[in-house]
């Protein structure tokens, strides 16, 4: 069975960091591209961050590109987020996905809350 557990998250203030954690297992980690979303209040999924199966390639959202992070190791079966200069609209639940993402069903994880604010 899948299984996608994230960590990490916490309340930080605007201009913080922190880092996100989805440790996988159940399936062959290094075979799969993977990706964080996140879900804020009152709104749907949205995609945040992909990465290709050996690390080499990334992507992001507008919206995070300069501030977020994308890595993995696959020796840990261990996805990371690295978030800098968060700001009060990054606040959200996230997740960790595989590819492809299906932003319109709910993530396998329990995510990890992100809260920005002061």
């Amino acid at each position: 069975e899948v299984q996608l557990v994230e960590s990490g998250g916490g309340l930080v203030q605007p201009g913080g960091s922190l880092r996100l954690s989805c440790g996988a297992s159940g399936f062959t980690f290094s075979t799969y591209a993977m990706n964080w979303v996140r879900q804020a209040p009152g709104k749907g999924l949205e995609w945040v961050s992909s990465i290709s199966r050996r690390g080499i390639s990334t992507d992001y959202a507008d919206s995070v590109k300069g501030r977020f992070t994308i890595s993995r190791d696959n020796t840990k079966n261990t996805l990371y987020l690295q978030m800098n200069s968060l700001k009060p609209e990054d606040t959200a639940v996230y997740y960790c996905a595989k590819s492809p993402v299906n932003l319109t069903r709910p993530p396998r994880g329990q995510g990890t809350q992100v809260t920005v604010s002061s």
